[in-house]
């Protein structure tokens, strides 16, 4: 017995929003690590939380080799 899925939409209270958001983020970090370890594989990951603060993620020993370029939408 597996646990249920969870429906995806916006939470709303702001503490708690901020703790999953710390959490998926340092589980998906890790899993882009081991992706890259197991693997082989080259792994990039940007994140931004609501705030804007950058977390990243990149396997590549020279750090990003490519231009980042803003997106606006």
């Amino acid at each position: 017995m597996g646990r249920g899925k969870i429906e995806i939409k916006k939470i709303e209270n702001v503490s708690t929003r901020q703790v999953t958001f710390s959490k998926r983020r340092a589980r998906l970090l890790k899993k882009a690590h081991e992706l890259f370890v197991l693997c082989d594989a080259e792994v990039g990951i940007i994140v931004f939380s609501n705030t804007g603060r950058l977390y990243e993620f990149s396997s590549s020993r020279y750090g990003w080799n490519w231009k980042l370029t803003p997106c606006v939408s």
